[in-house]
C-alpha cells in the first residue's frame, strides 16, 4: 500500500525547492516525454492492445498520435504562454505597471480512465508540467499492463521527484484523495466524480471532471447519407463504442429512418466484414463485467444486426437497434460500447425537445446539409462540445476546450486550456516610489475626497 502522504510531501518539498519553475526545466521534461512515446511506442501499443484490444492504427491516433501533437504544439508555445501578461492600469492607481503573472499551482493528482488509458492521462500531465508542477499519476487498474508500462517508463524519462505513478484500485486512490492537493483532474464516471469531489471539498481543491453521458446524434431529413452514415458509423463503433463522446443514440427523421438503418447496416460490413469477430480492426471491451453490463442493455428493441456476444473474448459486434423504447435501460444509462439505438422523430422541434429533456450531455452531433437546421439544434441545445456533420472531430482541435457541462463535467482542457488549468493566474502591481500621492491617506479632507473621486 502506499504511503500517499509521504509521497505528498515528497513532491510538495520538490515543488517549494523550485526545480519545476524554470520554463528550460518544464521544455526539457516535455522533450523527455516525447522521447519516451517514440522510443517505447512498439511496447504502449502493445499493451493497449493487450488491455483493450485496440486495433494498432486506432491505438496510434488515439493514443499516441494525439499525445504527441499535443507536446510539439506545447514546446512551440510555452515560453509565449508563460511570460507575464501586461494589462492597463487605471487613473487611480498610477504611476504603476500591472501584470498577470502565470504561477504554477503545486502539487496535482490526474486520476485516468481505462478506455483510452495512455491518452487521457498523459495529456493532462503535459500541461501539468508545462505549467511547472509536480504531479501524482494514478492510472487506471482496469487496463493493468498499461498501468505498468506508465509505472515502469515514466520514472525512467521524467524526473522522479516531479513525477510519481501511484497503481492500484480503490484503496490507493482513497489515500490518495485523503491529501491536499491543489487541483484534482478526473476523468472517468459521475459516480466516482462525486467521490473526487467530495474528498476535494474538504480541502478546497479545485477539481477537473471529465465525465460522460449519452452523447445525441441528430440527423436531419437533409442529411448526406452517404457521407454522414460512415461518419457515424466510424466514431461509434471506432474503439468498440467505449468513447465517452461517441455517439450514444441516434435521432433520425422518420423520412430517412428506414433508409438509414439500411446504410448503417451496410457500412458495418464495409468496415469490418461479414464477421467483425475476425477483423483486426475491431476492438474488444475492457473486460468480463463491462461484457455482461452490455449484454443486459440488449433485452429491448429490435437488432437490424447481428448480435453475437463472447465473453471469453471480450467480444460484442457492433449493435444498431431500432424501436427501442424510451424506458428502455439502454436509454437511461451511459451505453460506453458498440451498440446504437435509432430512434425515429418527425421534425427538428421534436429532436431537440428529446435531447432537452435529459441531461446535457458531453458530445452532440448534428447531420444536416441545411445550415438554418444546424444553427437551430446548436443554438438550442447544450453540450460539452458539438461536430457538424461528423463525430468526435471536435476533440482534436487544440485551440477548442474540452470538457463536460452538468452531468458530463465541469472544466476543459486541451492546447493552452491544460495549460492555464494548472496555472494560477496571479495578479501582481508593481509601485515605483518617485511619486507617492498623499491624497489616499489621512486625515481625509473635502479636497482629497473631490479628487478621489475625479480618479475613480
Amino acid at each position: 500500500m502506499v504511503d500517499a502522504a509521504a509521497l505528498v510531501s515528497s513532491l510538495r518539498k520538490t515543488f517549494d525547492g523550485g526545480r519545476t519553475r524554470p520554463l528550460s526545466f518544464r521544455l526539457g521534461q516535455l522533450a523527455a516525454l516525447q522521447r519516451m512515446i517514440e522510443e517505447r511506442e512498439g511496447e504502449i501499443l502493445e499493451a493497449l492492445r493487450v488491455d483493450v484490444g485496440k486495433p494498432r492504427m486506432e491505438a496510434y491516433v488515439a493514443e499516441l498520435g494525439f499525445v504527441l501533437g499535443e507536446i510539439a504544439m506545447v514546446k512551440k508555445k510555452l515560453p509565449a504562454w508563460t511570460r507575464p501578461e501586461r494589462v492597463a492600469t487605471p487613473a487611480s492607481t498610477q504611476p504603476a505597471r500591472a501584470e498577470i503573472h502565470k504561477d504554477p499551482l503545486g502539487v496535482v493528482l490526474l486520476i485516468g480512465p481505462w478506455n483510452y488509458p495512455f491518452q487521457l492521462v498523459v495529456a493532462p500531465l503535459i500541461g501539468a508540467i508545462a505549467a511547472g508542477n509536480c504531479a501524482v499519476v494514478k492510472p487506471s487498474e482496469m487496463t493493468p499492463n498499461v498501468s505498468a508500462l506508465l509505472a515502469r517508463l515514466l520514472p525512467q524519462y521524467l524526473d522522479p521527484d516531479v513525477v510519481k505513478v501511484v497503481e492500484g484500485g480503490v484503496a490507493e486512490t482513497t489515500a490518495l484523495l485523503e491529501q491536499r492537493f491543489d487541483h484534482i483532474f478526473y476523468t472517468g464516471n459521475g459516480t466516482v466524480g462525486r467521490v473526487v469531489m467530495g474528498a476535494a471539498a474538504k480541502h478546497l481543491t479545485p477539481v477537473t471532471l471529465e465525465l460522460g453521458g449519452k452523447s445525441p446524434c441528430i440527423v436531419d431529413k437533409e442529411a448526406d447519407l452517404d457521407v454522414g452514415v460512415r461518419r457515424i458509423v466510424w466514431g461509434k463503433y471506432f474503439n468498440a463504442g467505449q468513447t465517452c463522446i461517441a455517439p450514444d443514440y441516434v435521432l433520425a427523421h422518420a423520412s430517412i429512418h428506414d433508409k438509414l438503418l439500411d446504410r448503417l447496416r451496410e457500412t458495418i460490413r464495409e468496415f469490418y466484414g461479414d464477421d467483425p469477430q475476425r477483423s483486426p480492426d475491431y476492438a474488444r471491451i475492457v473486460n468480463a463485467r463491462h461484457h455482461q453490463r452490455l449484454s443486459r442493455l440488449l433485452g429491448e428493441g429490435e437488432a437490424v444486426t447481428e448480435i453475437k456476444a463472447v465473453e471469453a473474448e471480450r467480444y460484442l459486434s457492433p449493435v444498431v437497434l431500432r424501436d427501442v423504447p424510451e424506458t428502455a435501460k439502454v436509454m437511461h444509462e451511459e451505453i460506453f460500447g458498440p451498440i446504437l439505438p435509432v430512434l425515429k422523430v418527425h421534425d427538428m422541434d421534436e429532436a431537440i425537445s428529446f435531447v432537452n429533456r435529459r441531461d446535457k450531455p458531453l458530445a452532440l452531433y448534428v447531420f444536416s446539409e441545411n445550415e438554418g437546421v444546424q444553427r437551430e439544434v446548436i443554438d438550442r441545445t447544450t453540450s460539452g462540445g458539438a461536430t457538424v456533420n461528423h463525430t468526435g472531430m471536435h476533440f482534436g482541435v487544440p485551440n477548442l476546450p474540452f470538457g463536460g457541462v452538468g452531468e458530463s463535467g465541469m472544466g476543459a482542457y486541451h492546447g493552452k486550456l491544460t495549460f492555464d488549468t494548472f496555472t494560477h493566474r496571479r495578479a501582481v502591481l508593481i509601485k515605483p516610489t518617485f511619486l507617492d500621492a498623499s491624497v489616499i491617506y489621512p486625515p481625509y479632507t473635502s479636497l482629497k475626497e473631490k479628487i478621489i473621486r475625479m480618479l475613480l
